[in-house]
C-alpha cells in the first residue's frame, strides 16, 4: 500500500523548525508494512494544499497530512479539506468536550476561537486528540472496483500529539482498512572495507537472496550499514530467510562485521561492554572528546564508561596520562608509541578494563611530508594486550574525526571479542 506524507507549514520551508514529523511518520509507516513513496513540505496556502493533495491521491492509497490545524487565521488546512471534499463544518460534541477538559485542567476560559477547533467537516470521521485541542480527521474517497477506498488523514503538526495519534489511532485504522504485509528489517554494521569492495565481495550472495528480501547499502564515514528488508505475509518464513541470509554472509564478510541489529558503532560498543560486564576509558587528542561524547549520549553509558581525558597538548599527555617525555621527543605526539602509552595510561589511571586512544593530524593544517594531514594513530588497550593501527583519512577535518571515531569503536569491539 502506497502512502504519501504532506507536511504543511511556512516555518518548515524557511528552516525555522526542523521537520521531524516526516522522518517519524515514515519510520512508523514502514515498520507497519506500508510503503512511503513521497514526502512533501508545502506552505500554508490553499492552492498548495489542494494541488499537492490531488497529485498525491493520483498515485497513493493513503495521504497523511500534518499541520495547519491551529485556531489562528493562518491555519487553513481544515477549511481547505472541507472544500476539497465538498462538505461543511459542523461542531463535534466529543471534540468540544475534549477541548473543555483541557482548558478546565489549565484553568483557562474557553474562548470562541478555541471552541471553533471542535468544528470538523461533516463528511470526515473525527479522531479525538487527547493531548491537544486540534482533532484528527479521517476522510475516505471511493474507488472503482473492489479496492478499498482511498484515505486522507489530517493530523496536528505538534510532534508529540501527532505521534500519539499515529500510534494509537491511525496505524491500527490503516491496517484494518487496507491490511498490511509483514516487514522485517535486519541491520548489519560493517567497518574496515569500502562500499564498492564490499559489494564485489558479496555479489554472488546478494544475487542469490530470495525475492522477498531486499538489500540496501547505507554508507557512512568509514563504515557501511547493510539493511536487509524482508516483506511478505508469512512472518515465520521471513524470519527464517533473514537468518539464513545472515548466516551466509559471515563466511564472505565476517571479518568486517562489527554488530547486528544496531544503528551505529557506538551502540555496538555499548552492547559489547555490557555483555562482557567490562569498563571503558578514553584518551583523545585529535578527536577532542567526540568518542566519549557519542558514547555518553546514549542511555546506560554509566554501566560501562569510566571516564575520558582530552589530552590535546603534550604537557597534558604527560601529566594526565603518563606518556613519557622521551617518547614524545623521540617519536612525536602522532606516533604508535604515543598512542599506545595514552591508551595504557588512561586504562590504568581510570581503572578500566579497556581503553581507546586517538592521536593524529585532523587538518587542514599541521601536516608534514613524513606525517601528512589525515594521519591518525588509534590504540586499544586491555589487560592482555595493546593494539595500535595507523590510518590516513585525508584533509577534511570533520570527516577525519568521524572516521577516526568509527575506526576506534570497531577496533575496540574486535579486541574485546578476542579477549
Amino acid at each position: 500500500m502506497n502512502v504519501s506524507i504532506i507536511n504543511i507549514g511556512d516555518e518548515l520551508l524557511i528552516g525555522q523548525v526542523v521537520n521531524t514529523n516526516a522522518s517519524n511518520m515514515s519510520k512508523l509507516l514502514i515498520s507497519s508494512g506500508f510503503d512511503v513513496i513521497e514526502v512533501c513540505t508545502i506552505a500554508d496556502r490553499e492552492e498548495a494544499i489542494r494541488s499537492t493533495l490531488e497529485r498525491s491521491l493520483a498515485k497513493s492509497d493513503a495521504v497523511l497530512i500534518t499541520g495547519g490545524l491551529g485556531p489562528t487565521k493562518d491555519d487553513i488546512t481544515k477549511h481547505t479539506l472541507c472544500s476539497f471534499f465538498g462538505s461543511r463544518l459542523v461542531e463535534n460534541e466529543v471534540a468540544l468536550a475534549n477541548i473543555r477538559r483541557i482548558f478546565d485542567e489549565k484553568g483557562y476560559p474557553l474562548t470562541e476561537i478555541n471552541r471553533q477547533q471542535s468544528w470538523v467537516p461533516e463528511c470526515c470521521t473525527m479522531i479525538n486528540n487527547v493531548l491537544g485541542t486540534a482533532p484528527g480527521m479521517w476522510f475516505e474517497k471511493e474507488r472503482e472496483g473492489d479496492r478499498p477506498s482511498q484515505v486522507v488523514v489530517s493530523l496536528p503538526g505538534v510532534p508529540f500529539e501527532m505521534l500519539n495519534l499515529m500510534e494509537t489511532e491511525i496505524l491500527p485504522r490503516l491496517r484494518n482498512h487496507f491490511g498490511a504485509e509483514f516487514i522485517l528489517n535486519k541491520n548489519i554494521l560493517v567497518q574496515g572495507i569500502g562500499e564498492s569492495f564490499l559489494s564485489d565481495r558479496i555479489e554472488k550472495w546478494e544475487l542469490a537472496l530470495p525475492e522477498s528480501i531486499r538489500l540496501a547499502y547505507l554508507p557512512q564515514a568509514g563504515m557501511v550499514k547493510l539493511r536487509l528488508t524482508a516483506r511478505g505475509t508469512d512472518e515465520q518464513m521471513l524470519r527464517r530467510q533473514i537468518a539464513e541470509a545472515v548466516e551466509g554472509l559471515y563466511p564472505l564478510a565476517g571479518e568486517f562485521i562489527v554488530g547486528e541489529d544496531m544503528e551505529s558503532l557506538p551502540e555496538a560498543v555499548a552492547y559489547k561492554m555490557k555483555q562482557m560486564g567490562a569498563s571503558l576509558a578514553t584518551a583523545e587528542s585529535c578527536t577532542g572528546g567526540t568518542i566519549a561524547s557519542k558514547l555518553t549520549a546514549m542511555s546506560g553509558a554509566s554501566e560501562y564508561f569510566r571516564g575520558g581525558v582530552v589530552a590535546y597538548s603534550n604537557d597534558v599527555k604527560e601529566c594526565a596520562l603518563g606518556v613519557k617525555h622521551d617518547t614524545l621527543t623521540a617519536h612525536g605526539a602522532v606516533s604508535e608509541e604515543t598512542a599506545r602509552e595514552m591508551a595504557e595510561g588512561v586504562r590504568k589511571r581510570l581503572g578500566a578494563d579497556f581503553a581507546i586512544a586517538t592521536t593524529g593530524i585532523a587538518g587542514p593544517t599541521g601536516g608534514t611530508a613524513e606525517k601528512p594531514v589525515g594521519t591518525v594513530w588509534i590504540a586499544v588497550a586491555s589487560e592482555k594486550e595493546t593494539v595500535a593501527v595507523c590510518k590516513q583519512f585525508g584533509s577534511d577535518r570533520l570527516r577525519t574525526i568521524e572516521r577516526t571515531c568509527n575506526e576506534a569503536y570497531s577496533l575496540l569491539v574486535k579486541v574485546a571479542s578476542e579477549a
